[in-house]
């Protein structure tokens, strides 16, 4: 398992917490750690389903950035 930390744009309220998070939720080999305004804390089953999450934020209308440390 590797720990991701996604960077997001574009959040400021509770439907943003929301809508990101049932995005992460969405994403097969994700586990959600915790969604603040601006970051999301995950861990996942492989480096590259970071890219994933990240890509289903931005799917959802943010700007989102994953940083993953193995």
């Amino acid at each position: 398992m590797s720990t991701v930390t996604l960077h997001i744009e574009g959040m400021s309220c509770g439907h943003c917490l929301n809508a990101v998070s049932k995005a992460l939720h969405a994403v097969a080999g994700v586990t959600v750690r915790s969604v603040q305004i601006g970051r999301a804390e995950l861990e996942v089953e492989r480096a590259s389903v970071g890219n994933d999450a990240a890509a289903a934020v931005t799917a959802a209308g943010y700007r989102a950035t994953a940083t993953v440390r193995e």
